[in-house]
């Protein structure tokens, strides 16, 4: 069974996309550690990187070729500097060198030492080949990205059955749906009381802490910085960033200074009911523009699907409990990761693998269940809150125009988080009972659209929008 933390599901980076941004970036740093392992390292002449699938379609729009630069630089996702990012990429364009895992330089052209292959690699859409010199041999190490910001090598002995074999060590594993609700009625705990015994078996309770507020500063700022950021997005779509306009409108002429000092304003001030959507909306997008233009964000299951949770809580945090305070945060991300890993588990969150559905459909799942717990649900009906928002994003395709994450996806990350919302409120209302479908079911109906889905309709810029309209147009 598949051992995956909350700290797993949500984590820190850098966008615009966790499966080709983050992922390659990750690679690339474990390429480094591969090659130190083997005592290697100090003795690579060159080296190359081969994209293929996915990765290669639509690698150029999602940032994959810097990622790949910024991994074998040596930067740290989490923590580089974002205003850093094009200084390092330019010298390495301008001077034709990479200071390997900033220890080692070595020519380097990205024009010809990052090769885009259209060539799908069976065991995943998203995979990349690291090809080192030394001494005239050539070592080379395959890495897939699949979705999340995970990154996993194929194991040869499953490489037919198309998945990899994993330990869990938590005290209470849980494989799916039907497998929380056991385990929450057998220990009288709440979703978020389950994930947190099971965190608190591999860290302390002060970590865990710890990394979910950091979590949350980091989504409390990237709402910030992008409710505050005018003019367009990177890219070539020349897209004007919304949320600064639709914030100006919604907050008026208060002031304040940072972050904190925000939050607490739009607590305080009185919201009409029209203008909740907004304010939703207007977080959903301020998140994905800052992801779209290479800012921090937190990986929600996906990059592309940012925006939803962080909306999503906030939406809580500013309309339905003032009151609320770090508590109600730790609940709601404890709850959030534990339903996207039942669904990375039993389907997909990987876009290049299973469509949007993969990535707004399980982000929206997961703040929907969320809500529905800090709102007073019960396990039973958080997880009819899942079900619920999953059942209405089945089948949503992937067609990124331009191969960036801008157009359709800045949009669907509000849609999903209104549609959190909704779930939840119809999840509150509802005697699980009286359900139909089990969310399981549900999870395991958007495994077998995803695996029906025509490739062009997943993250390849080969169909739907991506084809249907002109980069001119834009």
């Amino acid at each position: 069974m598949e051992c995956i933390s909350v700290f797993d599901m949500l984590k820190i980076g850098v966008g615009p996309s966790s499966s080709h941004t983050l992922g390659p970036w990750r690679a690339a740093e474990r390429w480094i550690k591969e090659l130190k392992s083997q005592n290697r390292f100090e003795k690579v002449e060159h080296i190359t990187v081969d994209l293929f699938g996915s990765l290669s379609l639509t690698g150029k729009g999602h940032a994959t070729d810097y990622a790949v630069m910024l991994g074998l630089s040596g930067a740290d996702p989490e923590r580089i500097p974002v205003e850093d990012i094009d200084g390092i990429i330019s010298n390495i364009k301008n001077t034709e060198e990479l200071s390997f895992n900033n220890e080692l330089t070595l020519n380097f052209n990205p024009k010809t030492d990052i090769i885009f292959n259209r060539k799908f690699l069976p065991f995943h859409s998203n995979g990349m080949t690291f090809t080192a010199l030394i001494k005239g041999r050539i070592y080379k190490s395959t890495y897939y990205s699949i979705g999340g910001g995970f990154v996993v090598q194929e194991e040869r002995k499953n490489s037919k059955a198309n998945k990899l074999i994993f330990y869990c060590t938590f005290p209470y594993p849980i494989e799916n749906g039907a497998e929380l609700l056991k385990v929450c009625n057998q220990l009288q705990l709440p979703i978020s009381g389950v994930v947190l015994e099971n965190e608190k078996s591999i860290r302390s309770n002060e970590t865990i802490d710890f990394e979910l507020n950091r979590i949350w500063e980091t989504m409390l700022e990237c709402m910030y910085v992008g409710c505050h950021t005018e003019g367009n997005l990177p890219g070539g779509l020349n897209v004007r960033r919304r949320a600064f306009d639709m914030h100006q409108k919604l907050i008026g002429d208060t002031t304040y200074n940072n972050p904190v000092e925000w939050l607490d304003t739009i607590r305080n001030t009185e919201v009409k009911f029209r203008q909740i959507l907004k304010w939703v909306s207007c977080f959903a997008l301020a998140v994905n523009e800052v992801n779209a233009s290479l800012g921090r964000v937190v990986t929600a299951p996906t990059n592309g699907s940012a925006g939803v949770i962080p909306a999503v809580l906030m939406y809580y945090l500013v309309i339905e409990n003032h009151d609320a305070n770090f508590d109600d945060i730790k609940k709601f991300l404890l709850v959030a990761g534990e339903i996207g890993s039942i669904f990375k588990k039993g389907a997909t969150i990987s876009a290049a693998m299973g469509g949007c559905q993969a990535e707004i459909g399980v982000s929206s799942a997961m703040a929907a269940a969320a809500l529905c717990e800090v709102m007073g649900g019960t396990p039973e009906q958080s997880v009819v809150a899942a079900e619920i928002a999953m059942e209405h994003h089945l089948g949503l395709t992937c067609d990124p125009i331009g191969g960036l994450v801008q157009i359709p996806c800045i949009e669907r990350n509000a849609m999903g988080a209104i549609k959190a919302i909704n779930a939840a409120e119809l999840a509150l209302d509802t005697d699980p009972n009286n359900v139909k479908v089990p969310l399981d079911k549900v999870v395991a109906t958007m495994w077998e659209t995803a695996k029906d889905m025509n490739t062009k309709y997943k993250e390849t810029s080969e169909g739907g929008l991506a084809v249907g309209v002109n980069m001119s147009d834009c």
